[in-house]
């Protein structure tokens, strides 16, 4: 090793292994300290402060610490990486910024709070709603954050500064979802109206309306390529149409109840789709084919979402735990317990490795994957 490296190696006994901590001999990381671990740390510490320039190489097993003064090192595993207390009331929303260093989070406290994906250090609070918000979600961009609210306005703002952009007000009630063209230039936001709106994101002009719907739209999702757009809605419907055009594509009809969430795989080959008959249904994005149902939930399921690198499926019901499955034949892979209140939003990080969760117990967990 050079001079000021130090190596420390380790065989953490169970997957439920939780910390490990350099406390009676502290690691002098006047260089690097470079650790091998046969899973990814969620959180490392030093002298109880949070550590960001550490990377871990799954290839090689090694955690690299570079540049830190001489400390009691705490190195976590699994589960919470950390939980974000900033709002007061139910969270309803969560979407990670395009380079996975933010977070933004809507609550029924009217703001919607963006802040740091590796610390949970507070970055800004936007105060434009009048109303509960409903959905929040980033420009492919970075630059611009949209977020909906009970009132049917949306309102887009500076993802920076917080600085307000302008507002949308299309819809005659409650904006239940927002998505955002994969190349940053419209936004389809979906609504208790029983439509779905697509609109220029720069200027605010309404471009097509969707009304294929005969009840609420409670969800809506941009495919990965741009091509077309998939809603769901309490009559009971998957609808695909062209997002240019508004053309429906067809209809899938394949859940026994009211539909909740809706997403695409990254391949923009297959939609999965949340219902609550208990069941998440992926299926064919072109046929409308059944590939195959997921059971693992035991009520209505509120929330799906794809991981961007195509190999898992996160879902959650009301009893409170999420669960994490393989996208390629529904084999679980794990079920997150983190929580004892109903988990109202998910979103994945774009490297897949970490999922931000927000609940009715007014807070955001934030918790590794792998």
């Amino acid at each position: 090793m050079s001079p000021g490296q130090t190596e420390k190696s380790w065989q953490p006994p169970t997957d439920n292994t939780t910390f490990l901590q350099f406390q009676n001999d502290p690691i002098a990381l006047t260089s690097q300290a470079k650790i091998y671990a046969t899973k990814r740390p969620t959180a490392v510490s030093v002298n109880g402060s949070p550590l960001t320039n550490w990377t871990y190489d799954s290839a090689t097993s090694t955690l690299n610490i570079k540049g830190i003064p001489a400390g009691n090192v705490l190195i976590r595993f699994g589960g919470t990486v950390y939980t974000y207390q900033g709002h007061t009331s139910i969270v309803t929303g969560v979407a990670w910024s395009p380079d996975g260093k933010r977070i933004a989070s809507a609550s029924q406290d009217e703001t919607v709070q963006v802040w740091d994906a590796t610390t949970g250090g507070h970055v800004l609070r936007y105060r434009g709603h009048k109303s509960i918000v409903m959905a929040v979600a980033w420009s492919p961009n970075g630059k611009s954050i949209a977020s909906a609210s009970q009132d049917g306005a949306v309102q887009l703002w500076n993802a920076t500064t917080g600085a307000y952009m302008f507002t949308y007000r299309g819809h005659t009630g409650t904006v239940t979802a927002l998505a955002w063209s994969p190349d940053g230039t419209r936004i389809a936001s979906s609504s208790w109206d029983k439509t779905v709106q697509v609109w220029d994101a720069t200027t605010g002009k309404r471009l097509l309306t969707y009304q294929g719907h005969t009840s609420i739209v409670t969800a809506v999702a941009w495919s990965p390529d741009g091509m077309h757009i998939a809603s769901a809605s309490d009559d009971h419907t998957v609808q695909v149409w062209d997002a240019a055009t508004g053309n429906h594509v067809y209809t899938y009809h394949g859940h026994a109840g009211l539909v909740n969430a809706v997403a695409w795989s990254p391949d923009s080959k297959r939609i999965a789709s949340g219902s609550d008959d208990h069941q998440v249904q992926i299926w064919n994005a072109t046929t409308g084919g059944d590939v195959f149902i997921y059971h693992g939930h035991g009520d209505a399921v509120k929330v799906v979402a794809w991981s961007p690198d195509g190999r898992y499926i996160a879902s959650t019901s009301l009893n409170g735990t999420v669960q994490v499955w393989k996208a390629a034949g529904g084999k679980l892979v794990f079920t997150y317990q983190g929580r004892t209140s109903i988990v109202t939003a998910l979103a994945w990080s774009p490297d897949s490795t970490r999922i931000a969760s927000g609940s009715t117990d007014l807070t955001v967990q934030v918790w590794l994957v792998e």
